[in-house]
């Protein structure tokens, strides 16, 4: 485990990694074949993410939390200052969430819904999404959730390149690219200011 985590963060996530066992066999919340490795593939993949974070107050939401990697890992590790949002259409899923939640004492909001459906009022600093859709989808989940100055960390895999350029198709922004941890081949991206590609810079793009 990452010797930067507190002792009680770790406490913390020996209850999930408990309670994830116990759920994992009547709902399927991560691959099976991940279930030996918890700590390196979950836990230690969502804590990489810490250093690119603000150390101020922050408003973070995660797309698609699933199991709660990264948003609910984050939320145990920096509860003193981040405020966390977890986003999640299965209401299973949700439930377990909120369970983690109370057994391990960490305070978050859990929407139940479609990220599309989300209002736009709502604003964060910092978007996060592990294994959800390409990047050109995520994109346009966060862009309406994101502050002025907010920053989009997403982890990806192999494929991070071909969704970049996929990605540029459709969209303008400012990229940030951080060696992953846990996978040699992947990335972690920071993504910040981006904007649609107008029908002018398509033009200008060909000349």
């Amino acid at each position: 485990m990452d010797k930067n985590v507190s002792r009680e963060t770790f406490e913390k996530l020996k209850v999930y990694q408990r309670t994830l066992e116990a759920w994992q066999k009547r709902l399927n919340l991560i691959s099976s074949s991940t279930l030996p490795y918890i700590w390196e593939r979950h836990f230690e993949d969502s804590l990489q993410l810490l250093p690119y974070l603000p150390s101020s107050q922050s408003k973070l939401v995660d797309l698609g939390s699933g199991a709660g990697f990264p948003g609910l890992v984050l939320a145990i590790a920096k509860s003193d200052f981040l405020n966390v949002t977890l986003v999640e259409s299965d209401l299973k899923k949700c439930i377990f969430l909120e369970n983690v939640s109370r057994e391990t004492n960490t305070p978050i909001t859990i929407l139940n819904g479609r990220i599309e459906t989300l209002k736009n009022s709502l604003k964060f600093d910092i978007i996060t999404a592990r294994g959800l859709a390409p990047l050109s989808f995520l994109i346009d989940y966060a862009v309406p959730l994101m502050n002025v100055n907010g920053a989009c960390l997403f982890l990806k895999g192999k494929e991070f390149e071909s969704e970049i350029e996929n990605s540029q198709k459709k969209w303008d922004f400012n990229l940030e690219l951080f060696p992953s941890l846990t996978d040699s081949r992947g990335r972690i991206l920071r993504i910040t200011h981006p904007k649609k590609v107008s029908f002018h810079d398509k033009n200008n793009s060909r000349c």
